[in-house]
């Protein structure tokens, strides 16, 4: 630290210098240490807004709207979700296994089944393993159900039914982020529940989840690449002109990309045939074996949660979302705006319902897939279920990313209308095909079960017969 005269000359300063120039020097000056000056420039920088309590006064209200709208709308869609979703899978199992399915409790076709199943779990007594740990164990469901809650809140219903996800603009990672964390609370069950059995399906968990995360996150890629953005609702504004907007048909490698998503789902989902987190053959339960009552409940409330997130956002990049194949809810939502853009409320209302009904109806078409899938396919082993990611799923992610750029690069920039056409309306043909193949299945399966026999192995034949009072 010097002084600089007005001749140039510098010298040590004084401690008389150091708080005035003196007489001797009427131009020397005292410059602050550099890190002293640093602190003063960011302090003069710095703005603090004050908080006034009209700040205070928007902002808990708005929250605890917020909260109301999770607490009595969300939450119980999610349940009925839930509830619906187990009820549909026992009447699919059944009929796949030449059975009814529930048909007693509550009269027509047991639509009640799920509600006596919940009654019945709270009803019993909530146990844990004396050498368990007490609060992971009872953690474990929480975090489990918890980021499925969460992904339900960035869905785009419709057009305006959207909630957060109109001006969420990272909605697709944040949906990818609450799914990924819901492998902790499997994990946590496992390795609480001091039992071989549970820690062994949450171990298998962790390794197929972490696996088939790669080339699900690489599949959604190639459709943001298409829509550029991450916004949900962007993405699914993006498709709203009919089925060859719809971005499964825009390419052959983002067709190709929605079947890799489909497949790493049904992992994350833990569905069969990669159903070895519980794997009842050889686990007993698997990671929830030691769980009874509301918290092995809920772990199953999750899974058919997750099942709806996965192929509801399978629906919004690559199905549409909301709008329907031949552009009906798009003319009501013009319809529902004038020329003067004053809206029409009942026609409003009557577009946004369409919409959620046709997005509905797609998700639901997609779990009821994966549940055929479940009563029809064996279960993988561990290293048939790697290779399956490593060796098939990664390198076709991989080669869907690549060629999606280079497809999107030679013909949307290169102005190539009519190559992009004609493969659009060529892969909403094999689109239509497999979807009117498995619709047709279905249907010839449902109207030819009553009084079908079938062949056994031994020489004896099952007949259906109506349960009487049903």
């Amino acid at each position: 630290m010097r002084h600089i005269c007005h001749g140039g000359a510098a010298h040590s300063p004084s401690p008389h210098s150091l708080s005035s120039p003196g007489p001797m020097h009427p131009h020397a000056y005292w410059r602050p240490p550099r890190r002293q000056r640093t602190i003063s420039a960011m302090n003069s920088r710095r703005i603090t807004p004050p908080i006034s309590h009209a700040t205070v006064g928007g902002f808990l209200p708005s929250l605890a709207i917020k909260l109301a709208v999770a607490v009595l709308i969300v939450l119980p869609f999610v349940s009925f979700v839930a509830m619906f979703a187990i009820y549909l899978e026992r009447k699919v199992a059944g009929h796949i296994q030449s059975r009814r399915g529930p048909m007693r409790v509550g009269g027509w076709h047991g639509w009640l089944q799920s509600v006596a199943d919940g009654m019945k779990l709270l009803s019993k007594e909530d146990l844990a393993p004396a050498g368990a740990d007490g609060a992971l164990f009872r953690l474990a469901p929480y975090l489990a159900f918890a980021p499925v809650f969460a992904a339900f809140l960035a869905l785009p219903w419709s057009r305006d039914l959207s909630g957060l996800t109109r001006h969420f603009g990272v909605g697709v990672f944040f949906i990818l982020a609450m799914l990924g964390l819901e492998v902790l609370g499997v994990i946590l069950a496992g390795w609480s529940s001091n039992n071989k059995w549970a820690i062994y399906g949450a171990m298998r968990e962790a390794c197929q989840m972490v696996s088939y995360e790669i080339p699900l996150g690489m599949s959604i890629v190639c459709c943001v690449l298409v829509a550029g953005s991450l916004n949900l609702y962007a993405i699914a504004r993006v498709q709203h002109s009919g089925i060859t907007a719809w971005l499964a048909f825009h390419d052959p490698f983002n067709f190709a990309a929605f079947f890799v998503y489909y497949i790493a789902a049904l992992a994350s989902c833990k569905r069969a045939p990669f159903d070895l987190p519980e794997s009842e053959s050889e686990l007993v339960a698997g990671y929830h074996t030691e769980y009874s009552g509301l918290r092995f409940s809920i772990f199953f409330f999750a899974e058919y949660a997750a099942m709806f997130v996965v192929s509801a956002i399978q629906t919004t990049l690559w199905l549409g979302a909301w709008y329907d194949p031949f552009g009906i809810v798009r003319g009501l939502e013009n319809a529902s705006r004038g020329p003067q853009g004053v809206i029409s409320l009942p026609l409003a209302i009557v577009a946004n319902g369409a919409g959620l009904a046709v997005f509905l109806l797609k998700t639901a078409g997609l779990m009821y897939s994966q549940m055929w899938i479940r009563w029809t396919l064996p279960r993988l082993r561990i290293d048939q279920v790697l290779y399956l990611c490593m060796k098939v799923l990664l390198p076709l992610a991989f080669i869907n990313l690549l060629g999606a750029a280079t497809y999107a690069w030679l013909v949307d920039a290169h102005r190539l209308p009519v190559v992009q056409r004609v493969v659009e309306i060529g892969l909403a043909v094999a689109g239509c095909g497999i979807v009117l193949t498995v619709v047709s299945m279905a249907a010839w399966a449902c109207l030819t079960a009553r009084g079908r026999t079938f062949k056994t192995l031994y020489p004896s034949t099952t007949v259906f017969r109506d349960l009487p009072g049903a």
